[in-house]
């Protein structure tokens, strides 16, 4: 559809640009990118409308009337004003930006890298706020809906029709309390199955943590004895108790700084999460928010240093992965 000014088609402005500069319509045409008789067409109209000739033959080539020579500069200055304002998106500067980000996180990722990052931001961009919304049982549709800017979430839970990029990877540890006589030494497999468990599920659906999702996947019986409706409870729930907790290796790394708690290493593999940044595709070219983005991922890779016993996913490992998000997304769903 031809966007208009009065009668003016301004889609022709850039024909005459070219017209103007190159004196000849089919030079004019492969500039453009047109067929001979389109830009002979454009010229026909351009020339009703300014009820001028703008371009006539003399000779053997094609001169401008003065009306023509008068347009030169006008149509240029206005193509590139729309260049400089429209076209090309003002530089994002940090120092000066004004903008509101609202991000939907839970409190382990908020506690283990959106903390550092927000504090950071607060001296590069002084100007930008933050807020950050808790979990809801369907993330995706908040950024279907735009409610936030920014879905940061475990990547099996991120929609494949918004663009998204991995923030970090963190395995799971065991975590206790420091005088549990269970916990003087290493964990066993054995042992782990004979405690009791804290765990934490979410909102009304009731939904696992992964850890605990992918041991009942393996058929293992765990006795969960306290169920928490976020991690950030599950220290206080483990002092001076016997029971234990698979707990996020970044978050146990904090907690066990200001608890009388110790952590062990799980007594058998388990995928190690992967946290992913999730943003709404309208928004792809937004400069703020990919900068955040970039921000985050920097902050995050540095956090913590990855521990001998991760376990790595290799790209031959990737198949199973993907089937272990089906079932995982599946067996939220039907919850």
């Amino acid at each position: 559809m031809a966007m208009r000014f009065g009668r003016l088609d301004l889609n022709l402005l850039v024909a005459l640009d070219a017209l103007l500069t190159e004196k000849s319509v089919s030079l004019a045409a492969d500039r453009l990118c047109l067929s001979q008789s389109a830009t002979s067409s454009a010229l026909g109209r351009l020339r009703e409308y300014f009820g001028d000739d703008l371009l006539v033959v003399k000779g053997r080539q094609m001169i401008l009337t003065s009306r023509a020579e008068e347009l030169i500069e006008p149509v240029r200055a206005v193509l590139e004003q729309v260049r400089t304002t429209i076209a090309i998106a003002p530089p994002f500067d940090p120092a000066t930006a004004d903008r509101v980000v609202r991000i939907m996180a839970s409190d382990y990722s908020t506690q283990v890298v959106l903390a550092d990052t927000l504090a950071e931001l607060s001296h590069e961009a002084p100007n930008m706020r933050f807020e950050i919304q808790p979990m809801t049982d369907n993330p995706v549709e908040s950024v279907e809906r735009s409610y936030i800017d920014l879905l940061l979430t475990i990547d099996f839970a991120i929609s494949p029709d918004h663009p998204s990029q991995i923030v970090f990877e963190d395995d799971h540890v065991v975590v206790g309390d420091s005088r549990n006589p269970a916990l003087q030494g290493e964990v066993t497999k054995e042992l782990y199955f004979e405690l009791g468990h804290v765990t934490a599920r979410f909102n009304r659906a009731r939904m696992p943590a992964f850890e605990e999702w992918f041991v009942r996947r393996q058929k293992q019986q765990r006795r969960i004895e306290v169920v928490s409706p976020t991690f950030l409870t599950l220290p206080g729930l483990l002092v001076g108790t016997k029971r234990i907790a698979t707990m996020h290796r970044r978050l146990a790394e904090q907690v066990i700084k200001t608890y009388p708690l110790v952590m062990r290493e799980l007594p058998f593999a388990m995928p190690p999460i992967r946290e992913a940044v999730q943003w709404h595709i309208t928004n792809n070219n937004d400069s703020a928010l990919r900068w955040v983005v970039e921000r985050l991922t920097t902050i995050a890779s540095r956090s913590v240093a990855r521990p001998n016993n991760i376990v790595l996913i290799v790209p031959s490992e990737e198949a199973q992965r993907d089937q272990l998000a089906v079932h995982f997304m599946a067996d939220s769903k039907t919850r």
